[in-house]
């Protein structure tokens, strides 16, 4: 099984993309995981550009077609979605390849409620197999580096995203072609 995990933040040290690489790293062999951290190098969505839309667009959305399912982490940006992220969805909301796709959140934060908010409307409008009840939390913010990477190996922490991938895993099966 495949997940696509995509970080919401443009941030080189970001905590939600450092839970998605540990997220990968707690992986089982039965699962691949492949995080997605380039939110930056999307061009500005323009409905002008969807029919040839630019290679990185593509990319993503070739990703996102080739995912069992999607796990989004991301920060929250003055009680809001980050432009980057929304600006990625702008882009994947006319085309196909998310339809349908299960999707759950991850945020490496106690606090973005409000963002979380807004992001659960927009993801269950652009997939009805959005699972708001599958959510990982592990409180990250204002750590550095070195306790963030410390913090995502701690045992019951690795278990924690054991079990969330598990779940996560349970929910795409159905969804899963068999050859």
């Amino acid at each position: 099984m495949k997940f696509l995990a995509i970080s919401g933040s443009a941030r080189r040290a970001s905590t939600n993309t450092a839970m998605l690489y540990a997220l990968q790293s707690v992986a089982g062999s039965m699962l691949e995981i492949s995080v997605y951290d380039r939110l930056g190098e999307l061009p500005v969505f323009s409905p002008d550009l969807e029919l040839d839309p630019p290679l990185a667009v593509s990319a993503l959305a070739k990703a996102i077609a080739e995912a069992d399912g999607l796990i989004l982490a991301s920060p929250e940006y003055i009680r809001s979605i980050p432009g980057g992220l929304k600006n990625a969805i702008d882009w994947l909301v006319s085309r196909n390849e998310v339809i349908g796709k299960p999707i759950v959140l991850a945020h490496a934060s106690h606090r973005g409620n409000d963002m979380l908010h807004q992001l659960r409307i927009i993801l269950a409008t652009l997939s009805d197999r959005f699972n708001e009840d599958l959510f990982l939390r592990i409180p990250l913010m204002k750590l550095s580096p070195d306790e963030v990477a410390a913090h995502l190996s701690a045992p019951r922490h690795q278990e924690e995203m054991r079990r969330f991938l598990d779940d996560f895993a349970n929910y795409c099966a159905p969804a899963v072609r068999l050859p």
